[in-house]
């Protein structure tokens, strides 16, 4: 799964910094599921007073998938997204996403859901070849 990178954006990357506005537009435009999710688990997180919001939900198709997958992997596309949205963002299997408060970071829950533990305790048979 890569970045759709407009050729003008393209050539002035290699020209020289580009903004993380510019950088997160193409990342909305190129990983719309990816975008959708990470979107949605922020609303909510801002929407209540919890340390944490997370999205349980299965992508709907392989494409899906891999756009999360790709969005969470990628340090600078994960940095970008933090930095964009004032969250940071935890990533425990093909579909779990989470986003903390930063003043959560370094809470018993956030360790928690970082843990090996926590990754252990968030597996199941179904989730196996995600």
């Amino acid at each position: 799964m890569s970045l759709d990178v407009s050729a003008d954006l393209l050539d002035r990357a290699e020209r020289g910094a580009i903004t993380d506005a510019e950088f997160i537009a193409c990342v909305r435009e190129s990983l719309p599921y990816a975008w959708m999710v990470i979107s949605s688990v922020v609303t909510d997180l801002d929407s209540g007073t919890a340390e944490f919001a997370d999205n349980t939900t299965p992508p709907p198709s392989e494409a899906d998938r891999g756009q999360l997958l790709r969005a969470l992997a990628s340090d600078a596309i994960r940095g970008g997204l933090e930095r964009h949205f004032g969250v940071k963002l935890s990533f425990q299997n093909c579909h779990r996403v989470a986003a903390f408060r930063p003043s959560a970071v370094d809470s018993d829950t956030y360790r928690e859901f970082i843990s090996v533990r926590g990754q252990l305790l968030n597996q199941s048979p179904e989730l196996r070849d995600c």
